[in-house]
């Protein structure tokens, strides 16, 4: 095994833990058109991030129930619960690091049993039949964009720990995965850290992690 004082393993939520993200399951399921047109808004860069999705989320109009079932469908990827438990065994921490909001992953970990795991995303409330998020600007991981800021939190946390590994799928991964000793890199996020020179290894799922986290003998197998 290595030898670490102590490893953290930093993981992105929507699209890296789980196969789709939230913002475009609500999208899809409830917003219709409109939802399309703030996407597409959104990609021509008309909305900061936080903003595109406290829109989105706010307009789900549901019920709190209802909403979390939506949450309860979040296909989560399955190869991740074992990573998440040898990466314990060795004596690591298993963070989650997310620009969407802690109100529905917190609420999907706890339907998992995985309550224990620190989440750093931006804070989310129920009111008015949709999501609200409540960015505080004074936070110190503030980020006017994206609402938190990656590269802030990795940052503070390679303070903490000797050796941090990151795992992300898009444009707000790159700081960290800079940052990170090893990052690895699914979907579009690959070619942004090749146009950056940015070194990682490439993923489809957690089961290519726990491979290569066996390989490193990080984790046991």
């Amino acid at each position: 095994m290595m030898e670490h004082k102590k490893f953290a393993f930093i993981s992105d939520f929507d699209g890296t833990l789980t196969h789709k993200d939230f913002y475009k399951m609500i999208i899809d399921e409830y917003l219709g058109e409109e939802g399309k047109e703030l996407y597409k808004a959104w990609r021509r860069s008309e909305y900061k991030d936080k903003d595109f999705l406290h829109k989105i989320y706010s307009s789900i109009n549901r019920d709190e129930d209802e909403i979390l079932e939506d949450i309860l469908k979040i296909e989560w990827d399955k190869n991740a619960d074992k990573v998440i438990q040898k990466v314990k065994e060795a004596g690591g921490d298993f963070i989650i690091l997310s620009a969407g909001t802690n109100y529905y992953i917190d609420r999907l970990l706890k339907e998992k049993g995985l309550s224990n795991i620190k989440v750093y995303s931006n804070p989310g409330e129920y009111k008015d039949r949709g999501i609200h998020l409540n960015i505080d600007k004074n936070n110190p991981y503030y980020s006017e964009v994206y609402g938190i800021d990656k590269g802030k939190v990795v940052a503070d946390l390679k303070h903490k720990y000797s050796y941090v590994y990151y795992a992300g799928d898009s444009a707000p991964d790159i700081p960290p995965c800079k940052l990170a000793d090893i990052c690895f890199a699914k979907g579009k996020l690959q070619g942004m850290l090749q146009e950056e020179g940015v070194n990682f290894i490439p993923i489809s799922d957690y089961r290519d992690i726990e491979k290569s986290l066996i390989e490193k003998r990080v984790i046991e197998e």
